[in-house]
């Protein structure tokens, strides 16, 4: 990258004025709260459900079901957002997912599980709304500012993650008295956040573009625009405007777009990657922690650990990336994401095999695998935060209007689609070569997002 390059990175332009901005943050911010809720205190119970319903082989199919549903979500809700506006399209998204947690309560109470399954692909929209208004928050804010807008609403995310798992207990006695069995306790929570969140975006959302282009129809009504003679009297006329429709682009044309445009490409790439890495050492890591012997309070700090890694430091990354530019924030974070695997491959080396894999004769882990162990996953996390807040960031900046809100909708399909099949994968390495192979192909998958980083940085800045 030139030098004239990095100063126009490094210095943040002053912003522009945003109708109905703050207004907008602040319902965004607390939608992102309720949902994160509505999220966490259904998954902390949801493969337990499965489970009962289906039997253990079912257990994996909960997480699997509602990842699958958030990536088939997203290029329809961003097509919503683009003929419709971000406020219904993030209202749908929560309406339906509302609609699944009903669902799920009704399976809970009848045992049925085909209709948990359903409930389950429809409460996993929630995920893919909530990615989704962190593009609503950047259009709340100018070019300068818009990595932080968007790192606050994701950093809301934060008090649903470590609220909604302890609702389990208080769902199970609040179900009890309305006849719903314990596992299905927790889903009334999400049934009310979810609920809740839909409507104050119906309600209080305005929708910078569209707040924009009412104005300036009001403008060309007032007779300001288009004055011409008339042909007797000398009176002016104003003219009226048709207002342009924006092309539709679909998702594949928005990728080929991303594809001949490097720094797009590597804001699609790197989430994608980022995403995959993370879901494929997360996943496997309490299975990996409990073959070590590792107790199961352990495996829930070092998860929670995980969860505030991805979401507590986002304003900070959403800081920089302002400060120092989308490119040396995200190749921080690729940075994060391999010294994480590096250090669970180490962990791993550490934790003794024998009986592992037939459930006894583990021995007791050193507490230097323990810490390494949950240092590698609190460093994954952060990397998670740094390349996906920098790479959205960046598309949230596209300029071609018939481009931008498809590409978001396809980028964030990608992620889902190649967070499932990372989650797939991770199962059959760790059976094969342990959580050393599970590391090793994580860093693997980094290498695409580190070539296009660097495609990126030498690339001319448009």
């Amino acid at each position: 990258m030139s030098t004239a390059d990095e100063a126009a990175e490094s210095v943040a332009p002053a912003p522009e004025k945003v109708p109905h901005a703050r207004r907008n943050l602040v319902v965004l911010v607390f939608s992102n709260l309720l949902a994160g809720v509505g999220v966490a205190s259904g998954a902390a119970v949801g493969a337990l459900l499965a489970e009962s319903l289906g039997g253990t082989s079912m257990a994996g199919l909960a997480q699997a079901v509602g990842v699958l549903a958030a990536a088939v979500a997203s290029i329809p809700l961003a097509t919503l957002a683009q003929t419709r506006g971000r406020r219904w399209a993030l209202s749908l998204g929560y309406a339906l997912s509302t609609v699944g947690a009903l669902l799920i309560v009704t399976a809970a109470v009848l045992g049925q599980l085909v209709v948990l399954l359903v409930g389950l692909m429809l409460y996993g929209v929630a995920n893919a709304t909530n990615l989704q208004s962190r593009y609503a928050a950047a259009d709340n804010a100018g070019s300068g500012t818009r990595a932080r807008t968007m790192s606050i609403v994701l950093w809301a995310t934060t008090v649903g993650s470590v609220v909604g798992p302890n609702l389990a207990a208080p769902g199970a006695v609040v179900g009890s008295g309305f006849g719903v069995p314990d596992l299905g306790g927790p889903y009334l929570f999400s049934i009310v956040a979810y609920l809740l969140a839909g409507l104050l975006l119906a309600a209080l959302y305005r929708d910078p573009a569209r707040a924009a282009a009412a104005r300036a129809a009001g403008r060309v009504a007032d007779g300001v625009v288009g004055q011409e003679s008339g042909p007797d009297d000398g009176v002016q006329r104003a003219e009226p405007r048709k207002r342009a429709e924006p092309r539709r682009t679909g998702a594949l044309t928005a990728l080929r777009w991303a594809w001949a445009h490097p720094r797009a490409r590597f804001a699609v790439v790197t989430t994608a990657v980022a995403h995959s890495v993370m879901i494929m050492v997360m996943v496997m890591t309490p299975v990996h922690m409990q073959h070590g012997g590792m107790s199961l309070q352990l495996v829930g700090i070092v998860i929670s650990l995980h969860v505030l890694g991805m979401f507590a430091l986002s304003p900070v990354f959403g800081w920089l990336a302002d400060r120092y530019g989308a490119l040396r924030v995200a190749a921080g974070g690729m940075v994060l994401q391999g010294a994480a695997v590096a250090l669970g491959f180490t962990a791993a080396a550490m934790v003794p095999d024998a009986g592992a894999h037939a459930g006894h004769g583990a021995a007791t882990p050193a507490l230097d695998t323990e810490v390494l162990t949950a240092v590698a996953l609190v460093l994954l996390g952060l990397g998670w935060s740094a390349c996906v807040i920098a790479s959205s960031a960046v598309l949230a900046s596209v300029a071609e209007p018939q481009v931008k809100l498809p590409l978001q909708g396809a980028t964030d399909a990608l992620m889902n689609y190649f967070g499932a099949g990372s989650a797939a994968l991770a199962g059959p390495l760790l059976a094969w070569g342990g959580f050393q192979a599970v590391n090793t192909a994580g860093a693997i998958l980094l290498v695409p997002a580190v070539v296009t980083v660097i495609l990126a940085a030498r690339a001319p800045k448009p």
